[in-house]
C-alpha cells in the first residue's frame, strides 16, 4: 500500500497524462473533474496500483470514471465541440500543415467515441497497443480489430473532408 507521500508522488508523476487522456474523452471542460475522481478513485484502490508501469492502470481507472460519470450525449457533445473549436481556431491561419491538422480534427470529430478513444491512446497519449488495450478493458487481439477498423474509418472521413474542402483558385501572374 502505498504512504501518503508516495501517492502524493504517484499523482505529481502522472496527472498531466491522466489529465490529457481525460481531454481526449471529455473535453478541457470536463477533464479536470474526470481528473479528480480518477485520484480519489486510485486512492481507494491503492493496494491494486501495479508497481511496474502504473500509466495503463490509471488511464484504465479514468476510462471507468469517464463511462461511469459521463455516460450520455453530455460528454460526447462536448467533445465533438472542443474538436471543432480546435480545428476552427487553427483554420484561420493560412499555413498548409495547419490546413492539414484542421482537417485531421474534423476527421476525428466525426468518428464515434470508441474509434476516438482507442486512436487518441495510441496516438496522442503514446500507449503500445497492449497498454491502451488494458485501458479499455479489452484482449491484445481485440483492440488491434478496434485499431485497424478506427483507423480506416478515420482515413475515410479524412478523404470525405478534404473531399469537401474548398481550394484556394490560383490565377498564374500572366493572367492578372
Amino acid at each position: 500500500m502505498l504512504n501518503d507521500e508516495e501517492f502524493a508522488a504517484l499523482v505529481d508523476a502522472y496527472r498531466h497524462r491522466v489529465y490529457a487522456y481525460a481531454v481526449s474523452r471529455c473535453g478541457r471542460r470536463l477533464a479536470e473533474e474526470v481528473v479528480s475522481e480518477t485520484f480519489v478513485v486510485v486512492w481507494r484502490r491503492r493496494d491494486d496500483i501495479p508497481a511496474k508501469a502504473p500509466l495503463p492502470w490509471l488511464l484504465g481507472v479514468a476510462h471507468n470514471v469517464t463511462r461511469e460519470l459521463y455516460r450520455d450525449e453530455r460528454r460526447q457533445a462536448a467533445l465533438d465541440e472542443a474538436l471543432r473549436g480546435w480545428a476552427d481556431e487553427l483554420g484561420r491561419d493560412v499555413a498548409y500543415e495547419v490546413a492539414e491538422r484542421v482537417a485531421a480534427l474534423k476527421a476525428l470529430a466525426a468518428l464515434s467515441d470508441e474509434d476516438k478513444e482507442v486512436l487518441t491512446l495510441v496516438s496522442w497519449h503514446g500507449l503500445t497497443s497492449a497498454e491502451a488495450a488494458t485501458v479499455v478493458g479489452s484482449s491484445r487481439s481485440a483492440f488491434y480489430v478496434r485499431l485497424h477498423r478506427a483507423r480506416r474509418r478515420l482515413e475515410a472521413a479524412m478523404n470525405s473532408v478534404t473531399a469537401a474542402r474548398p481550394r484556394p483558385a490560383f490565377v498564374p501572374e500572366e493572367e492578372q
